[in-house]
Order: structure tokens, then sequence, then C-alpha cells
């Protein structure tokens, strides 16, 4: 089988181009791929699909075996792969993914992708839509206890669940303890993503994540969208911030209300293989 390793801001994925590969079995695929001593190594497998609605169709699996609705570095890793791969040659692109379809708009150099805008699409804050369980309304600085320590947690779905926290040392933070407590808390009952904050600026924040399903990774795009938007709903960030996280910098746009979320960021070919 044929792929091809790409990352975005350090949040790595093995991707395989399903037009011309076959993959009987992608969640187990997954576990033993992105295994980083006995496999490939990665933060999860990516399947680039046909679409009936879109340019292209991602799946997209965690290092468990798990299928995730959506990953915001990942899908503009697929718009570079598409677009250079020619299965796609426009620098506007729709991507289906198990969030929707999202826009993807491609800055492209002497015919190599070197950044891409995403529209994230509108983030959904009714808590049962995140899924988060408790009284009907928005989840902005609730108390939700995890071990020996209170959190005040908004929660907002990019497609796929987030816990926003805020730190005052983001890089001394136990997340290694804390990270799994809150991704498997019995209010989440499809877990969720943990993202813990440490305000710099209203216009930029040192971020890291917990991933469900796949421990800490260096970054996260729906992750940093969720920050974002949690940021304006606490009235802590702009609405345009720089999110600093460990494997890069992404921006962040979000007008508030209805309003879609815009991510925009590297994405970077590693190395191609066979395996």
């Amino acid at each position: 089988m044929n792929f091809v390793k790409m990352q975005g801001c350090g949040n790595d994925y093995i991707y395989v181009n399903c037009l011309e590969e076959t993959v009987a079995d992608p969640a187990a695929l997954s576990t033993k791929i992105s295994d980083r001593h006995f496999g490939v190594g990665s933060d999860g497998l990516v399947l680039l699909l046909p679409s009936r609605e879109a340019d292209v169709r991602m799946r997209m699996f965690n290092p468990d075996g798990s299928e995730a609705e959506m990953c915001g570095n990942a899908i503009r890793c697929v718009g570079k792969l598409a677009y250079e791969s020619g299965l796609c040659r426009r620098s506007e692109m729709r991507v289906e993914t198990g969030a929707g379809v999202k826009t993807l708009q491609l800055t492209v150099d002497a015919g190599k992708v070197s950044q891409v805008r995403v529209n994230m699409g509108p983030p959904i804050l009714e808590r049962s839509m995140i899924p988060m369980l408790g009284a009907p309304g928005i989840v902005i600085g609730e108390k939700l206890s995890a071990g020996d320590r209170d959190f005040a947690v908004s929660c907002v779905s990019m497609g796929n669940p987030h816990c926003v926290s805020y730190v005052d040392d983001v890089k001394a933070f136990d997340l290694h303890r804390y990270g799994p407590l809150l991704e498997n808390h019995k209010a989440f009952p499809r877990r969720t993503n943990a993202e813990f904050v440490q305000v710099l600026s209203r216009d930029e924040v040192c971020m890291r994540v917990w991933e469900r399903g796949a421990g800490e990774t260096l970054a996260c795009g729906t992750g940093a969208s969720a920050v974002c938007v949690a940021g304006v709903l606490c009235g802590r960030t702009a609405n345009t911030i720089t999110a600093h996280l460990l494997g890069g910098d992404l921006k962040l746009e979000w007008a508030g209300g209805d309003s879609c979320v815009f991510m925009t960021g590297p994405a970077v070919e590693v190395f191609r293989g066979q395996f």
C-alpha cells in the first residue's frame, strides 16, 4: 500500500489515496500504522475517498482505531495532497468530512500548496449537541471536577467535542494527569478533546491539547478553533487570534453569533512510502 506522511503544525497523519488503494479495515490499519515503534508513526490515519457532494471525501481514524468526525490540521493536508496529486486542481476546494462539507482556500506557489485557510463552519454551543450531559443551554465557565481539581470549562463542538480550560502556565500544567480525566469524564458521553490555554494578550494564546483517542498532540485545528470561540464568549480574547501550539502557529477568526470560524495554517509533506 502506498502512503504519504504529512503534518500540519506537527500534527502528523498517514494519508492513503483510496481512489488508487484499498483499505479493508481502516480502524485496524490505523492502530498498526500509527505505532511510533512498530509502525510508521503518526497521530492517525486519513483516507482520501470519492465524494458525491464535494471534490474529495476524508475519513480520519485515531491511533486507538476510533473514527473522528473532523480534524483541522488533517483537512489542510488533504487539500494539499488532493491538489498536488491532481484530484482537484482548483485553489478553492470542497472536502466532505464526518462533520459536513468544508471549504478550503489554498495558497499555491509554483504548483505547491504552502498554506490553507479552512472554513470550519459555525461552532455548535448547545450542550446536548456537543454532546455533554446536563441542563439545556451553553457551557461557558462552568465548574467541572476532574480528580483533585476543579476546572472552569467552556465547551464547544466544531463537529467534534471540545472542553476548553484556562491555566496560568500551560507549559508547567500536568496535561498527562488531567487530560485523560477530562477526555473520559462522565459528563461527555462520546468522550471529549481537552484544551488548556494560557492567555498572552487579547490577540495571542498558548495552548496544549489532549486529543480524544490520541493523547497529547503537537497541534489540533478544531481545538484551536474551539479556543477562539471560547475566548470570545468568555471575554478573554479578541475575534482574531494567533494560537501558539507545540508544533507551530495557527490563525483563527470568528465574528461571533452564527458566523463561521476560519482557520489558517501550513500543510507539509514529510515523505512517501509503502507499507
